[in-house]
């Protein structure tokens, strides 16, 4: 996995916030990346319709539908985002051992149940979720902790 999905979100949540029309100029100084970045995951939100763009010198984009009912599944539908997967794989499928010849199988198995119940789980949480986290006043270390555990 790449970091679009964390900028995809901090995108929706301040464009959810901001209600306006914002530059990838921007929404990029709020991320704290680059605007040719910030246009690449815009693209890929606005292809799955969850933001709309306008062009022109006063172009930018602006969040695209309700923060109440928008989840983070949604998000990493968007993007293609895969969450648990591994390039590498131990064994060989080729060997007579059993083990050996299994063992690559068996963790892609195991790697997509993995991804499908994190995405289950981010059908849970909201833009909005993220929202008023970040907007109602708590400590910081609170903030992580209802963040692990409020959903």
């Amino acid at each position: 996995m790449n970091s679009d999905f964390s900028v995809a979100a901090h995108a929706l949540v301040y464009l959810s916030c901001k209600n306006s029309v914002l530059s990838s100029e921007e929404l990029a100084g709020s991320i704290c990346t680059n605007p040719s970045r910030v246009r690449k995951v815009v693209a890929k939100l606005k292809k799955a319709g969850l933001v709309t763009t306008k062009e022109g010198s006063v172009g930018g984009c602006r969040f695209g539908g309700d923060a109440e009912t928008m989840d983070l599944a949604q998000v990493a539908d968007a993007l293609d985002v895969t969450f648990v997967e591994s390039s590498w794989h131990s064994g060989d499928q080729n060997q007579d051992c059993l083990i050996c010849a299994g063992m690559g199988e068996l963790m892609d198995g195991l790697f997509a149940e993995l991804d499908r119940l994190c995405k289950e789980r981010l059908r849970h949480i909201t833009i909005a979720d993220l929202s008023r986290l970040l907007l109602t006043p708590a400590p910081r270390h609170k903030r992580k902790k209802e963040t692990l555990n409020g959903f």
